[in-house]
Order: C-alpha cells, then sequence, then structure tokens
C-alpha cells in the first residue's frame, strides 16, 4: 500500500512540475525520457549496462525532441506567414528561393 502511494504521488508531482514549462522544455524533456527508456531497455536486451544506455539514449533523445520543437515552430512559422499573406490579399514571399535554378 505505501509503495502505490508513494508511487502516485510521485507521478503527481512529476506532472504537476511540468505543468510550467513552455513547448521547448516539455519536447526536450519528453525526448529525454523517451530516449532514456529506449536506451536502457536496449542496453539490457543486449546484455550492456543499462545506466550507460540510458545516458546515451537520454542525450540522443533530448537533442531529438529539441530538433523536433524546431521544426514545429518552423513550420508555424511558415503557416502563420502564408495565412497573414493571404488574409491581406498579397503573395507570400518564399523562403527557400534559390536564384539560380531558373525559371519555373
Amino acid at each position: 500500500m505505501k509503495k502505490t502511494l508513494f508511487a502516485l504521488a510521485g507521478s503527481v508531482f512529476l506532472i504537476t512540475g511540468c505543468s510550467n514549462m513552455d513547448t521547448t522544455q516539455q519536447r526536450t524533456l519528453s525526448g529525454g525520457a523517451i530516449g532514456a527508456t529506449a536506451g536502457a531497455v536496449g542496453a539490457a536486451i543486449f546484455h550492456s549496462n543499462p545506466i550507460w544506455g540510458a545516458v546515451g539514449g537520454a542525450a540522443v533523445g533530448a537533442a531529438s525532441g529539441y530538433v523536433y520543437d524546431m521544426y514545429e515552430k518552423d513550420k508555424q512559422a511558415e503557416y502563420n506567414k502564408g495565412y497573414q499573406a493571404g488574409k491581406s490579399g498579397s503573395k507570400p514571399s518564399t523562403s527557400n528561393t534559390n536564384s539560380s535554378s531558373g525559371s519555373k
């Protein structure tokens, strides 16, 4: 009973501790947690040290979560730019144009 209560209290603490984070922090932390879990499980399956698997997985997962957040923010910024251009009736400028590519 005490273990269940302790686990429940720990879960509530972790959930409320993450409520004031912005999306970058949440995605980086989530990536790190998922990576740590996958690294530890993978290391245990291949009879290696799960601690080092968790450390490596956490690093890769946190970096992946951060990169994913930057991708999502860029995608949202492009959408907003197109939305505003459509709302004003002008043609949106593209940031990925290459002047040496010739006519399209």
